[in-house]
């Protein structure tokens, strides 16, 4: 997979956003069934920077997800862009999503330019000529009128990039997008959305459940806590750019991966520890009773 050489368009956006959650909780349930998902969260993601999450299951990453894009709000807490005050939805926060979320009734090139002519932004000839430059970036310029069940799963990610770029957002919120894909498409995508992102370094949030993938895409790893969610540590990663696979190798990601997993078994652990115990009750047997 290869990316077309076409033309970078200026985007005088792409880089230049911070976004900070200061203290951030977010629990679900009523009071006799509270569940505390995200608890005291405080992190940054830096202008240009493209910041991992990791964590383990469950612990509150599509809830972050959620708090970040505006879908949700925080009970207590701020989450700021720019040093805004984030209240709600808005096309400054783009989100490619776990599952494709492109409409099956329309071609690629459509679902593409549904945005900015649903708002009617732009003069349309200026929307259509940045659609196809995108699909051509994308390496999907001869599938434009292609509909997404006619889509590998590796095109219909980068049909839901273009998608998400054309809207030219201040902070692109990628939810475990590349999950699903075959052993052989996903390291292609990762490879592929690297070169993208090295572009033009549009501040980006990538949330992952793997270590390796997170590593080799990061600027900075943070890793979260078992529920409810806290920061247990945050990791620069060192690797220059552009990024290569052979960098994996390196001794600096084999003591990051270390780190990474150790603090990943410990909270995953925890999350075990009531089964466990529980299991070691009946192995006790009569022990266990009165």
């Amino acid at each position: 997979m290869t990316m077309s050489a076409v033309p970078v368009a200026v985007d005088h956006a792409a880089g230049k956003s911070r976004i900070e959650l200061k203290n951030v909780s977010r629990g679900f349930g009523e009071e006799w069934a509270r569940e505390e998902v995200v608890q005291n969260l405080t992190f940054e993601i830096k202008p240009g920077d493209l910041t991992c999450i990791v964590g383990p299951s469950g612990c509150g990453k599509s809830t972050i997800v959620n708090l970040v894009a505006g879908y949700d709000a925080p009970e207590s807490g701020e989450i700021l862009l720019n040093g805004q005050r984030i209240t709600g939805p808005g096309k400054d926060r783009m989100v490619v999503f776990q599952e494709t979320a492109l409409m099956p009734w329309q071609t690629t090139f459509d679902n593409v330019v549904f945005g900015p002519r649903l708002r009617g932004e732009g003069a349309r000839a200026d929307v259509d000529r940045e659609a196809h430059r995108l699909l051509e970036k994308v390496g999907l310029g001869d599938f434009k009128k292609k509909f997404p069940s006619q889509l590998s799963g590796g095109m219909q990610r980068r049909a839901e990039l273009a998608r998400a770029l054309i809207n030219k957002p201040l902070l692109l919120i990628m939810d475990e997008p590349f999950r699903g894909l075959d052993a052989m498409s996903r390291p292609l995508m990762q490879e592929f959305f690297l070169r993208l992102f090295e572009e033009n370094r549009r501040t980006n949030l990538f949330v992952t459940s793997e270590i390796e993938e997170a590593i080799f895409l990061a600027d900075r790893l943070v890793i979260l806590s078992n529920r409810p969610a806290q920061v247990r540590a945050i990791i620069e990663i060192p690797l220059p750019r552009p990024r290569q696979f052979h960098m994996m190798n390196s001794p600096e990601v084999f003591e990051i991966k270390r780190q990474a997993l150790e603090i990943l078994h410990d909270e995953a652990m925890k999350s075990f520890g009531g089964t466990i115990n529980v299991g070691a009750r009946h192995a006790g047997g009569a022990e266990a009773r009165p």
